[in-house]
């Protein structure tokens, strides 16, 4: 089924829609919205509808604020949570200049140029996202709403009907979901989607975790995908599976190699592990996400790869036989709170630059990399991911590749910001210094 201009319009009309919300995001992934009537919605597609781009982080300064958001008729979806008389519909728009010409600090507008470059090497970029999240009693403290552990069925379980509701939320919003089951940590939970390729899997993921905190709310708890909310539990990652297509082959699979990978695949891994301290900082971005890449928690902290180990930054997923389609890499360095059309920008672009520069991938690590000394890592050159944000910010100033990858305008306000976050977080006097050092010093 084509969503064009057409199906908009006979979807509006028979489902008696009176509202329409254009999305868009910032440089920092926080969704965007405003509403515009049924009526104006002709000249939407015509024109764009003008708005102030000056107060959205990251846009345009004063003095060249105007933007023209343009619906994608694509995206084009009933809002099922909003009344159905007079309904609300959504879709995605692409932020242009007032000339026309694509906006540089639109983040869906990154991620285009990158696939755009993958098509021109003869690639389709496919991924498929695990986003954890916690529920807790409100937004004031993380009070969990169970104990439960990793695929625990609790009896009673308030978060399996929230789980419910939200798949629900998500079918009749046209996303297809996996499969749902708690996680590690208390009142941590995973709904997993369906393959698919990387633009569409963006929108996805923004359309996602809205619809989790919208049902969360409606059900008076709240949902969210801070990274680390619960001292001495798992964080919450967003493992990327990812793999290159030509046409309907998957460009990841070699039948005659020992790990089922193929040169293409290799020299992506090689790649992603090359440029993962100069990504990290868009993958992880904010102070919190630190809290989370430490040992001991599952995620990873050292730069290497292997088939099975999950301590790993890039882990292949088991090779099915008749399952060459399948075959991909899993990174598990991001957090779901990134901007996931920067992040999948990123991870196309290190790994693409692997490609094409041929980067050797060294042997796999089995062995769990947390329990290697020092000495042995060094050996094996088994390098580590950035400890903080500032660490991560060091890092990203030294990426060419990632100025290159998200364009001058997005790395510069990107950087400029997460600056900010670092200088304002450390200058923070922390409950836990006011507990340890107070009575002491």
């Amino acid at each position: 089924m084509v969503k064009d201009r057409q199906y908009v319009m006979q979807q509006i009309e028979a489902n008696d829609i009176k509202f329409i919300k254009l999305w868009f995001t910032d440089i920092l992934g926080f969704l965007k919205s405003f509403s515009i009537n049924r009526d104006e919605l002709e000249k939407a597609f015509d024109e764009g509808m003008g708005f102030d781009g000056s107060s959205i982080e990251g846009f345009a300064r004063i003095d060249e604020s105007d933007m023209v958001a343009i619906p994608d008729p694509a995206t084009f979806q009933i809002i099922p949570w909003r009344p159905r008389e007079k309904g609300v519909a959504m879709m995605f728009a692409d932020i242009v200049q007032p000339d026309g010409q694509p906006y540089a600090g639109d983040p869906r507008y990154v991620l285009k140029r990158n696939l755009e470059k993958a098509k021109a090497l003869g690639f389709d970029f496919y991924v498929g996202p695990e986003l954890e999240y916690f529920y807790f009693k409100d937004s004031t403290a993380p009070v969990t709403l169970d104990k439960g552990g990793y695929f625990d069925l609790i009896p009673r379980d308030e978060a399996l009907d929230l789980r419910r509701e939200t798949i629900l939320a998500l079918e009749e919003m046209e996303i297809e979901v996996e499969y749902s089951h708690h996680e590690v940590a208390h009142s941590q939970h995973e709904i997993d989607l369906r393959y698919q390729e990387a633009l569409k899997m963006a929108d996805t993921v923004m359309t996602y975790r809205l619809v989790v905190k919208e049902i969360a709310q409606a059900n008076g708890v709240y949902a969210t995908f801070m990274p680390k909310p619960i001292f001495g539990q798992n964080g919450s990652g967003m493992h990327v599976h990812m793999s290159l297509f030509k046409g309907k082959r998957n460009a990841f699979f070699d039948a005659s190699d020992r790990y089922h990978l193929s040169d293409t695949a290799k020299a992506f891994i090689a790649g992603l592990m090359r440029h993962a301290q100069g990504y990290t900082a868009v993958t992880n971005q904010w102070v919190n996400s630190y809290k989370r890449l430490l040992p001991g928690y599952e995620a990873p902290v050292y730069i290497s790869w292997a088939l099975r180990n999950r301590s790993d930054l890039v882990r292949i997923p088991m090779y099915k036989p008749g399952k060459e389609t399948a075959t991909r890499l899993e990174l598990r360095s991001p957090d779901p709170a990134c901007n996931p059309y920067l992040a999948f920008s990123a991870m196309l672009a290190a790994g693409l630059d692997g490609i094409e520069k041929g980067y050797d991938l060294p042997e796999p690590v089995e062995e769990n990399v947390f329990h290697m000394g020092e000495e042995e890592r060094n050996r094996r050159g088994i390098k580590t991911l950035p400890g903080d944000l500032n660490e991560a910010i060091q890092y990203m100033e030294q990426s060419e590749l990632l100025r290159e990858a998200l364009g001058d305008h997005v790395y510069t306000r990107f950087l400029e910001n997460r600056k900010i976050e670092w200088d304002d977080y450390r200058k923070q006097i922390t409950t836990y210094e006011i507990e340890r050092y107070l009575p002491i010093l």
